[in-house]
Order: C-alpha cells, then sequence, then structure tokens
C-alpha cells in the first residue's frame, strides 16, 4: 500500500501504526495550507523577517535565505519554521497583495484565463441585458487613439435599418443622429419622445440640406432657419442677371448694364432705372410763346414691361423737357426754352417702372 495519497501527497494511516494521530494531523495540516489556498505573494525571494503563523509565499525563480533552493514551491510558516510544498499543475491561489486570483500552470503562477470572446453581455458598474449588451453606468467613457487616430463605428444591416445615436434625458429620447431607415445622414428632435422633428437632412449624393431648420421654400421667412443660397441672397449673388418665375426672384438682387441708348439697373422686386445723356442740341425752333429744339425719340437702354414714368431736364438752367405718352421700350420728347437759344446742350433724361 502506497504511504500517500497520489494527487496531494498526504500521509496515510498504516497497518498497525503507532501515534496514528501524528500521520493524521500531519495530513490535516497540509490540507489546512493548500484548500482554499491564499499566498501573501508571488514570485516571492526574500522571506519575511517576522512571519505570521500559517502565512504562506508561492516562491520565485531564485529565493534567497531560509527559502534557498526552493524556486517555486510554496513556502508556509508553522511552528516557528518553513515548510514547503511543491504545487500541481492547476492549483488555484488568491494572491492577497494583487487581489488576482492565479493558478499554477506548471511554469509560473499566471492570472486565470479569461475569454473577451463571444460574450453574452458586458455590464460595466451595471447590469447588461439582451438588447443593450454593452452597459457601461460612469461620468464619461473615453476611447483613445491607437497609432495616429480612432473610429467609433455604427453598422447597419440595410438602407431600410437604423443606424444612430439616441440622446436621452431621463430615459426620454429628445434627439437623434444617424442614419434612420436609408442612407442619408439626419438630425431629429422631439420635445417628449414621442413626436419627431427632423431638424437637418442631408442628401448622400449631393450634400445638399433640408429639414426644418432651412427655409422650405422662397417666401419662407419662419424665425430661425437656415437661409438657402437659391432662396437667400449673400455676396455670391448680390450682383448678377436678376431673374423671376410667377413674380418670385430667382436671380440676382442688383443687375446693371449699359449700352449706346444709356446705363440702366434692375433690382430684385421688378425695379427698373433707365438714365441717359443724349447729343446736344440747340433751342431755335419757335413753337408757340418757346423755343425748341425738335422732337427727339430715346430708345430705352433696358426694355420695361409697361410704360415707365419718364423726366428729364434740358442741360441748362433756362431750359426744360417735355415727353410725350412713353411705351415700354422708347419714349419721345423735346427740349423747350424760353428764348431763342443757339448753344447746344445735352439734355439728360431718366425712365422709372418695372421690368415685370
Amino acid at each position: 500500500m502506497s504511504q500517500t495519497s497520489t494527487r496531494l501527497n498526504l500521509p496515510f494511516l498504516q497497518p498497525s501504526q503507532a501515534q496514528k494521530h501524528v500521520t493524521h494531523n500531519e495530513a490535516l495540516r497540509q490540507l489546512d495550507l493548500i484548500v482554499q489556498l491564499a499566498v501573501r505573494s508571488t514570485d516571492a525571494t526574500t522571506p519575511p523577517v517576522v512571519p505570521e503563523q500559517g502565512e504562506i509565499h508561492a516562491l520565485g525563480a531564485a529565493p534567497t535565505g531560509d527559502w534557498t533552493g526552493h524556486a517555486w514551491e510554496l513556502a508556509a510558516w508553522l511552528d516557528n519554521a518553513w515548510h514547503f510544498m511543491t504545487p500541481d499543475i492547476g492549483w488555484r491561489a488568491w494572491d492577497v497583495t494583487t487581489g488576482v486570483l492565479k493558478f499554477w500552470n506548471g511554469t509560473t503562477w499566471a492570472p486565470l484565463p479569461v475569454s473577451t470572446q463571444n460574450l453574452e453581455g458586458v455590464g460595466v458598474a451595471t447590469t447588461s441585458d439582451s438588447t443593450n449588451r454593452l452597459s457601461v453606468r460612469s461620468p464619461a467613457t473615453l476611447l483613445n487613439h491607437e497609432g495616429g487616430g480612432h473610429q467609433l463605428k455604427i453598422n447597419k444591416a440595410s438602407a431600410s435599418d437604423t443606424a444612430s445615436l439616441l440622446f436621452q434625458s431621463n430615459w426620454t429620447g429628445h434627439a437623434e443622429m444617424g442614419l434612420s431607415g436609408n442612407t442619408g445622414f439626419s438630425i431629429k428632435v422631439s420635445p417628449d419622445g414621442g413626436n419627431w422633428t427632423e431638424a437637418l437632412a442631408f442628401d448622400p449624393a449631393t450634400g445638399a440640406a433640408t429639414g426644418a431648420a432651412v427655409q422650405a421654400d422662397s417666401n419662407d421667412t419662419t424665425p430661425g432657419r437656415l437661409m438657402r443660397a437659391d432662396y437667400g441672397y449673400g455676396p455670391g449673388n448680390l450682383l448678377g442677371a436678376v431673374a423671376e418665375t410667377a413674380g418670385i426672384p430667382t436671380g440676382a438682387v442688383i443687375e446693371r448694364g449699359s449700352n449706346a441708348n444709356g446705363d440702366y439697373v434692375r433690382f430684385a422686386d421688378g425695379t427698373q432705372i433707365c438714365t441717359a445723356t443724349l447729343a446736344a442740341v440747340a433751342c431755335t425752333t419757335t413753337e408757340g410763346a418757346l423755343f425748341t429744339s425738335g422732337s427727339t425719340t430715346w430708345d430705352f437702354p433696358a426694355q420695361f414691361s409697361a410704360p415707365p414714368n419718364v423726366n428729364g431736364s434740358g442741360g441748362a438752367a433756362t431750359r426744360f423737357t417735355g415727353f410725350d405718352t412713353p411705351s415700354s421700350s422708347q419714349s419721345t420728347f423735346k427740349v423747350l426754352s424760353a428764348i431763342s437759344d443757339s448753344a447746344t446742350f445735352s439734355p439728360n433724361v431718366t425712365a422709372i417702372g418695372r421690368w415685370f
């Protein structure tokens, strides 16, 4: 019959053995040390100066002092002496100093292996569930870079599904951003978690923005909405060709031009002003009590939508201009003087009306 047990090397009581209690107590002492094993340190090299009864150390590769020659063994202080045990593969020990459960793998005391793949859920300071498989309860969450940058990826199965960030207050959703039901990025807001407004949506092909935060059409003057370039005006379209559709401006704010007939300026609201300085004339032809230059036709430098109001000066303090009823494209006028005056002066003429 064997003298010791196979796994823990505990001494057996032998037939007709004297002082059986000694053998029995030795076995109990070894069990007392290794069952629910806890060590003060692992990879220990130097014995403590004043050890406590029952304290155990897992020795390292090169222990010194009273531990010399007992590399990788367990050293237990019992009855004012060190007792040594050789661990077997798979023994587990709680490292009191580090607070880590370790096991003997035949070479060293290592932390228990923990698989982090295909976990059912992870809860950090809280509990995960089947929907929120990763749940974190913390004042903040840090996702740091390794290398130059860091990406947080949110993937969805198909275009009609949702990949988004939901912002809640007291577990009620009030804002959501991401890909909701399509591949266009959008931002939605809600006052109560039930009624949602799409504030901004971006076309994935063009990048153009729509939504409640943007002008819906050229007549939309809702306070707080963002002005669209095709409805509003800025430095890029302040000057240029004016245009309109059904009375709604669609071009620039101001258009200026000139030709042989004079200068013109058009405004987005439909106002048009034409001006010209015409050829110098003399007033020597008798017409009643006055003297005239004769009839002159001014072709407007830009067409009006209806006959405009026209006026002008005769080019001198003693002269004035008289106009006939204008058309939308021209007006006939005379320069008149109270006296016969052969001096030639250029009349200045103005027409004000609408271009649409």
